[in-house]
């Protein structure tokens, strides 16, 4: 199993970055997706979730407007389309699969997770 993202770079505020996360070793389109990102000194945090089977989407409070989660099943990956960015964004940012549909936010238990990219706002 692997989660491979990418996409990760210096961008100024207010520009705009995609990360992708290509998955391998698992029936992707079954799974929930996620992407989280970490700071430095902060906790994990979810930033945006597909769930399955229903196809509900999440967003977190501090991103809505700004972030577009998608996936495309046939290439086994899930991007994420990130707008207006802040220095408040700079972090690590993950990708993750679960097997289990979503309850009401994109929780934080997932089975598998990828590596990271770090996306830098700065000007």
């Amino acid at each position: 199993v692997q989660l491979q993202a990418s996409g990760g770079g210096l961008v100024q505020p207010g520009g705009s970055q995609r990360l992708s996360c290509v998955a391998s070793g698992f029936t992707f389109d079954y799974y929930t997706v996620g992407w989280f990102r970490q700071a430095p000194g902060k906790e994990r945090e979810g930033v945006s979730c597909i769930s399955r089977p229903d196809d509900k989407i999440y967003y977190a409070e501090s991103v809505k407007g700004r972030f577009t989660i998608s996936r495309d099943n046939a290439k086994n990956t899930v991007y994420l389309q990130m707008s207006s960015l802040k220095p408040e964004d700079t972090a690590v940012y993950y990708c993750a699969a679960d097997p289990r549909p979503l309850i009401v936010s994109c929780g934080n238990e997932y089975d598998y997770w990828g590596r990271g990219t770090q996306v830098t706002v700065s000007s």
